[in-house]
């Protein structure tokens, strides 16, 4: 009776792992793509279980078989997120602050009022920006009165529709504009951030609505604002950081796309997870929170914070603006079928949204 047990989950893990691979955008689909790490140790476990257990017949076997495969299969997709692979990004070796920029990515949780917490993140690590998801007005008063006079440039959008977002910096902002992209009620910012040393990087703050039954029902809105931005990205081929709750993983195929597309770098390849979601459920926690950057930049430090009362942790990035290792760095280039992919996404979502993108 066990053994019969262990082979139906078996053959289920290997399912649930086989799952994600289908070009399907329904989130009961997608919702698969996040607990990569859970479901490769759950396949683990049971392949073993199932190995230490005498064979009672032939069924024992597949049981074993598809528990490895899923097993394999999860955890060589996890490999390019760990120390044990190759850094996407390469390290800073030489600190130079002219050309630093320290970013603080924080989705606060509209409900959540412990605004005090991220106060006291910001005065602690003195971020050049403070980049706030789910920020309703109320949130946006909390930081105006706290930082506001230590991060002069401000952009501001609260919203009751937890898609709120506030930007802070204390360099200068430039060229700022904020779009609604694909839907109209999910913002964007995009500016132009000058580094203490005279450069001017490109700076998008996104938090496209995801997957989820109370959310939306498919992943085609997600994925057609960062395919969206990641082609600007590339057309014009600039020093540009991304920054936000992509609400989506890094090894999901949008992300990869995404990166792809763009010319883009992940900084958790090659270092770890930094798992920024279920803040409160250590079981269940996958990283959504994400800086993505071209190859101009090199990677100085990053780190998860503290909860701040969110159901999302913190992340703090220290970037160096440094185009003269863009050489060292590994961006992945998009072939025709993964362009057109993309073409595809971004003009359905534009039909079915009934009018062209602001």
């Amino acid at each position: 009776m066990l053994q019969s047990l262990f082979t139906l989950l078996g053959v289920l893990v290997l399912l649930i792992t086989l799952i994600p691979y289908l070009k399907i955008r329904h989130w009961s689909v997608r919702s698969f793509d996040f607990p990569l790490l859970q479901i490769a140790i759950i396949a683990t476990a049971l392949a073993l279980l199932q190995l230490m257990c005498e064979p009672e017949a032939w069924w024992h076997w597949v049981g074993v078989a598809s528990s490895l495969v899923a097993a394999i299969i999860q955890w060589v997709r996890i490999y390019p997120w760990t120390p044990l692979s190759r850094c996407m990004v390469v390290k800073t070796r030489e600190r130079k602050p002219e050309r630093e920029l320290k970013i603080l990515v924080s989705n606060v949780l509209t409900p959540n009022h412990q605004s005090d917490k991220l106060i006291a993140h910001v005065r602690r690590h003195q971020p050049d920006i403070l980049l706030t998801l789910e920020s309703d007005q109320w949130w946006g008063d909390e930081l105006d009165a706290a930082i506001g006079e230590q991060l002069p440039e401000a952009v501001r959008i609260p919203l009751d529709n937890l898609y709120g977002m506030h930007l802070y910096s204390r360099l200068p902002l430039e060229e700022t504009e904020i779009k609604w992209l694909i839907q109209d009620d999910i913002p964007s910012i995009h500016t132009w951030v000058r580094l203490k040393g005279g450069d001017r990087i490109r700076f998008h703050a996104v938090h496209p609505r995801p997957p989820a039954p109370s959310e939306s029902e498919e992943s085609l809105w997600r994925d057609a604002e960062l395919l969206l931005v990641g082609k600007d990205i590339a057309r014009h081929a600039l020093p540009t950081v991304v920054a936000g709750d992509l609400n989506d993983v890094a090894w999901s195929r949008t992300s990869k796309l995404f990166c792809k597309v763009s010319g883009m770098l992940d900084l958790r390849r090659g270092r770890g997870q930094y798992s920024t979601f279920h803040a409160k459920y250590p079981l269940l926690r996958w990283p959504l929170d994400h800086v993505f950057v071209t190859e101009h930049f090199t990677l100085v430090n990053m780190q998860r914070l503290s909860e701040v009362g969110s159901d999302h942790f913190p992340i703090l990035v220290t970037l160096c603006h440094n185009p003269a290792r863009a050489d060292e760095n590994e961006p992945e280039a998009a072939n025709a079928e993964e362009r057109e992919d993309a073409e595809e996404t971004i003009e359905e979502a534009r039909q079915r949204h009934g009018e062209d993108p602001v």
